[in-house]
């Protein structure tokens, strides 16, 4: 059912490096692109998930607001990295009312931060082997258990967002994490959703894991890798500004001598990745003996960097591909050049999912 105008939401992806803006809407005839837009931010406005200058980020999307003409002043963002902690927890089966009161108890076990510090919200797993939903609870009853997704973000940062979007005049109605905006976006763009799938993002400076299956997330797991790491090789190397490195880094600007040294610096740091991701890939394996990683879909703004997904797939032995969430959304190319939204698609992902969501939602 298409969710009603006023209940539509912009999606917000305020990254370290880019503030990208998506909007969509939802009618009887399917899912259009309304708008989408970035803007860049200046470097350490915002340093791992944390707000450093409130002021120009707010100046930022205001001016991505006015440059697309969004009237819509409802808005849902997402964080990432060290302030949240998702984790997928196996608990004594009891009714929702219940879960709710004895939450916190269960939870402060799995949180490495202190419970009060963080906000906290769960959902009851339906989908998977040992969780219970009323039409269960006969056929269940052995099991005795139940899988609940645990979402702790920590309260300064959820604060700082919600500041952040007061002061530029929005109102934040929906606070999302990036791996489930991803997956929305994985989700509106498959062709089929049964099956294991991991989405791997690799942002400015996060480099996010989230393995899916049957539509329903089972780890996500978030590291400090990122762009940032050519970047500030590449300063270090060519005595550089930061502006500087990113134009070397996507090609804007040639390097004739030093060639060999900027292909060393993309070969280190993208085989960093590529360990971190398998890490991750191998525990998943040891945690679910069962289950096989059928495809990696990869996303972010840096995982067009050279050599990475040749590398990623030689050393998962997986097939690799590109996430594109414009992929089965209406677009009108009077308005969207395809070519540009082609090119923009891996680092719109977080924002096409953010804008999927709608005011009530969980």
């Amino acid at each position: 059912m298409p969710i009603p105008k006023k209940s539509q939401l912009v999606g917000l992806d305020i990254g370290s490096h880019t503030i990208k803006l998506a909007e969509i809407d939802d009618n009887k005839r399917g899912l259009f692109l309304k708008n989408f837009g970035v803007i860049r931010l200046p470097q350490d406005a915002i340093v791992e998930g944390s707000i450093k200058e409130m002021e120009i980020v707010s100046t930022a999307i205001k001016n991505l607001f006015r440059n697309l003409k969004i009237k819509n002043r409802n808005v849902t963002t997402s964080i990432s990295g060290y302030s949240v902690i998702v984790k997928k927890i196996s608990i004594g089966k009891r009714e929702e009312s219940e879960l709710e009161t004895t939450i916190q108890d269960e939870a402060e076990q799995y949180i490495p931060f202190d419970i009060n510090d963080v906000n906290l919200d769960y959902e009851i797993l339906t989908d998977l082997g040992g969780a219970v939903s009323d039409k269960e609870e006969g056929e269940e009853e052995s099991k005795g258990l139940m899988d609940v997704m645990l979402v702790a973000a920590k309260k300064d940062i959820v604060e700082d967002y919600v500041s952040l979007l007061h002061l530029t005049g929005l109102t934040p109605a929906v606070l999302d994490v990036d791996a489930f905006a991803l997956q929305n976006s994985f989700e509106i763009s498959a062709e089929d959703i049964s099956g294991c799938f991991a989405i791997v993002n690799v942002g400015a400076e996060e480099l996010g894991i989230n393995a899916i299956k049957d539509g329903v997330s089972i780890f996500t797991r978030d590291s400090s890798y990122g762009g940032y790491q050519i970047n500030e090789a590449i300063m270090s190397k060519f005595e550089v500004s930061y502006e500087d490195a990113e134009k070397i880094k996507l090609g804007g600007t040639k390097i004739d001598k030093g060639k060999e040294d900027l292909e060393e610096i993309f070969t280190s740091v993208v085989s960093g990745w590529v360990n971190e991701i398998k890490r991750a890939l191998d525990f998943l394996a040891t945690t679910y003996p069962d289950e096989t990683i059928e495809k990696i879909f990869v996303s972010g703004g840096s995982c067009r960097i050279p050599g990475f997904l040749k590398l990623l797939e030689l050393e998962t032995d997986s097939q690799v591909e590109e996430l594109n969430p414009f992929a089965n959304l209406q677009i009108n190319e009077k308005i969207f050049d395809p070519r540009y939204l082609s090119y923009m698609a891996p680092q719109a992902c977080v924002a096409v999912g953010l804008a999927l969501r709608s005011i009530g939602d969980k």
